[in-house]
């Protein structure tokens, strides 16, 4: 088998990217930009947090993994019979790291020198997993006192609660990392199967930019990528109703002010509608309360909220919710207060000027950022990860939108009876936590 290359030019810039459909299943993306004298990869696979039920393509059984299972393995990958990985990469000069999400794991580095040398080694330790039950064993008190401080960060249980309350059992709790519960469950077994099933490389993507060459990356991948069966594990999520599990819920930790998360829940999407609609919905929460907005500067002025306040979309496979988030000592009016923006925006119409201030600003940023290699090779992988072809999709959508749009969006993506508001007070001495 040959691979087949296919070019994919951003008509704005005349950026290219190139996408290598390499006959081991691999895909690979790469952006030439020698101007620039780092590089970057990053190799990601399409297995995060919620991928905890799935089906292999050739079989019927569904197999369940316990919370964490993921992260752990993103951890477990590094530790080899010869040695820690991390000092490998530092030996060539490249700074490497890892991450799991909701939707993904990445491994990644950034160089100077020794760029393909690392590459290498990146593509091999992935592939190539050493597990036994001793390292496995000694990685979970490591991962369960990771665990152990995500407890103390009001913006993690936050999220969490939010998460909680706006979904009925789609997996998008409990934390990234599991459960102390769940993470003594995974065992050397675990990992490994997990391994064989999501670490195929058909669900795998290869970004590279900056400083390399096209040729140079596909050397490498003919030496280092070992063949998979075309195979595939199929994600399994239970039925998630409409509604929000909750409209409110709360508890008490120890901090200086109460602090806030609303999310409005709607239907999710697939590929570029979604990528479309994740860009929309991020436009229209910046005209309702974003920075420049009337709304936010009377908030702001009256003290209902501080310059903490942020939104955004978050948005995957399987959910979508938009999301707000800060510190107001009266949550429930500010909450309250955005419902009546929707309202009004609803019936008035959007500001039109505002409207194109922001778009432009979207534009621009997105078009800007494909400057950066660090942003682009993190296009590339987030194009993949959502199935879209082309890592300039962003800026060809943001370019399209209009106030119609936006209108549309606030009917079906900001409605207050899908609403749900999670709050965290100061802890108050002698009380137990709250949750309702």
């Amino acid at each position: 088998m040959t691979s087949e290359i296919v070019t994919c030019k951003d008509p704005a810039t005349g950026d290219i990217c190139y996408r290598i459909l390499h006959p081991s299943g691999l895909e690979i993306r790469v952006m030439e930009m020698p101007d620039f004298s780092t590089a970057y990869a990053q190799l990601g696979a399409k297995f995060g947090s919620v991928y905890r039920r799935f089906r292999m393509s050739d079989a019927d059984a569904v197999t369940e993994l316990p919370a964490g299972t993921a992260h752990f393995l993103e951890h477990k990958l590094f530790e080899k019979e010869d040695g820690d990985v991390a000092k490998k990469f530092a030996r060539l000069g490249a700074s490497d790291n890892a991450f799991t999400d909701y939707d993904r794991t990445v491994y990644y580095f950034r160089a100077q020198q020794n760029y393909y040398e690392a590459l290498e080694l990146l593509l091999e330790f992935v592939q190539q997993p050493y597990f036994t039950e001793e390292s496995v064993t000694r990685e979970r008190s490591i991962i369960l006192q990771e665990l152990m401080e995500t407890l103390d960060d009001p913006a993690d249980q936050g999220f969490l609660q939010l998460m909680e309350g706006m979904y009925h059992a789609y997996p998008l709790y409990p934390h990234i990392l599991g459960t102390a519960e769940s993470i003594q469950q995974i065992t050397a077994e675990t990992l490994t199967q997990s391994h064989r099933a999501f670490y195929n490389l058909h669900n795998m993507v290869l970004c590279c930019a900056g400083n390399v060459r096209v040729q140079e990356i596909f050397a490498v991948a003919e030496r280092c990528l070992i063949p998979a069966p075309p195979m595939q594990a199929n994600a399994v999520f239970p039925p998630e109703p409409a509604a929000p599990a909750a409209s409110f819920c709360k508890c008490r930790m120890p901090i200086g002010k109460t602090q806030f998360s609303i999310g409005f829940k709607s239907r999710p999407t697939a590929g570029m509608q979604r990528l479309r609609d994740s860009l929309l919905a991020s436009l229209t929460a910046d005209l309702l309360i974003g920075s420049a907005a009337p709304l936010y500067r009377e908030l702001l002025r009256v003290g209902l909220l501080n310059d903490t306040f942020d939104a955004d979309c978050f948005a995957g496979d399987g959910w979508f919710t938009v999301l707000f988030e800060g510190e107001s000592d009266q949550p429930e009016t500010v909450l309250q207060a955005l419902c009546d923006e929707i309202r009004r925006m609803q019936t008035d119409g959007v500001d039109e000027e505002l409207f194109a201030v922001l778009k432009r600003a979207a534009y621009g940023g997105s078009i800007i950022s494909m400057n950066n290699p660090e942003a682009a090779c993190s296009a590339m992988l987030d194009a993949y990860i959502w199935d879209c072809d082309s890592p300039f999709a962003r800026s060809a959508l943001l370019a399209e939108l209009t106030a119609e749009d936006v209108q549309q969006c606030l009917r079906e993506r900001f409605c207050s009876e899908f609403a749900c508001l999670s709050v965290i007070e100061p802890e108050i001495s002698g009380k137990e936590e709250t949750k309702l």
